[in-house]
């Protein structure tokens, strides 16, 4: 198949640059990754750690992209910098109504702030460093136990690492729209086909010609295979067909599909949602072995039932959450974890494909809090 074609029927068709202007404005940073052979035995088992491995050391992304937010949290800076032991109920009073401004959302400000409490009453806390240390590793309690492998959490398969089980692995994404899904479907493609996974982009969203169009620019510019779109056709059907060429023809070891935006209170096509997740999964019994919702980090708090109502639909597996460098409402990621328990497996900070990042709780902690010498 040639890239950026409809492929394995009569019906596809060449298919024209996407108007999406994320996608355009990157690809003069961004060439075609080469096609993959066969991927070698264990790849998909260990290919999440090794991104998240590899982009461990990249703070740089984290810190650039959350820049608005660290402005945001100016007044908790200013609170961390100039509290005193003598008053400290009063400065805790101010720092839980600044996070909860900075949206962390009151339950989680509360639990922060408890934790602060509890810090200072056992004399660990002395200085301004001490204090932003200590909000740190709260922030980041709170983000790990959904997001770090190695914790409890681990035991449900939901961790932040990207989860590649089965031949070939399912990876299905859902979202409102506008949420920024088909780029960020593009760019996890992106970084996939670089490590050698074969990929496949199913193009669930059947109402728009536009999203194949879209999709299938991506899937030409990362090197990945692109499956048949039918304007108007079941989603359910389309995504299933293309499980099942991919399970056939035994050349792709992971399917990324796409899915139409959706309200979450439309209780119809939510249900449609649920129907596609059966429908891969009456062709691959275990599939889709990721169910990720992306959400747009503008929204702050609005996240919260969002993710709420499409897990009660399709239990999800974690979280992408996007445009986090366009928004001041980045800590609505802690509240949004804390409360659902759900892992952020990747963040967008960024244009450019490598501005997927995988999610880092430390890294993240780090970026909106940083020591004195870094700010």
């Amino acid at each position: 198949m040639q890239a950026g074609n409809v492929c394995h029927s009569r019906r596809c068709a060449p298919v024209v640059a996407p108007h999406d202007s994320a996608a355009s404005s990157s690809r003069s940073r961004l060439q075609p990754v080469r096609a993959q052979a066969e991927a070698s035995p264990g790849l998909l088992a260990k290919l999440g750690r090794v991104i998240k491995e590899k982009a461990a050391g990249d703070y740089e992304r984290f810190f650039k992209g959350t820049s608005k937010t660290r402005e945001r949290l100016g007044l908790v800076e200013e609170l961390l910098t100039f509290w005193s032991l003598e008053d400290y109920e009063d400065t805790l009073e101010e720092l839980e109504e600044a996070l909860i401004t900075a949206d962390f959302g009151p339950k989680t400000a509360l639990t922060i702030v408890d934790g602060l409490r509890e810090e200072l009453k056992a004399g660990s806390i002395k200085t301004a460093d001490d204090m932003r240390s200590a909000l740190k590793r709260q922030i980041i309690s709170l983000l790990e136990p959904a997001s770090n492998s190695s914790s409890s959490s681990s035991s449900s398969g939901k961790t932040s690492e990207l989860q590649l089980q089965g031949e070939p692995a399912v990876l299905l994404i859902v979202g409102v729209n506008g949420a920024g899904k088909t780029t960020t479907i593009g760019k996890l493609a992106h970084r996939l086909s670089k490590e050698g996974a074969r990929v496949l982009l199913a193009p669930g969203d059947t109402f728009r010609a536009a999203a194949a169009e879209q999709l299938a620019e991506w899937a030409r510019r990362s090197g990945a295979k692109m499956g048949t779109f039918k304007e108007g056709g079941r989603p359910g059907g389309v995504l299933a067909a293309a499980c099942n060429d991919a399970k056939q023809q035994k050349d792709v070891d992971v399917v990324i599909c796409d899915t139409a935006g959706r309200l979450h209170t439309a209780y119809a096509l939510m249900e449609e949602l649920a129907n596609c997740r059966k429908s891969i999964a009456n062709v691959l019994p275990k599939q889709p072995c990721e169910t990720l919702l992306v959400l747009d980090g503008t929204t702050g708090l609005n996240m919260l039932n969002q993710a709420r109502e499409f897990n009660d639909t399709v239990p999800l597996s974690g979280l992408i959450l996007t445009k986090l460098d366009g928004t001041a409402r980045g800590g609505a990621v802690v509240s949004v974890v804390d409360q659902l328990k759900l892992p952020v497996k990747f963040i967008g900070v960024g244009e450019t494909p490598e501005d997927l990042q995988p999610f880092d709780a430390v890294n993240f902690a780090e970026a909106l809090f940083p020591a004195a010498k870094q700010q």
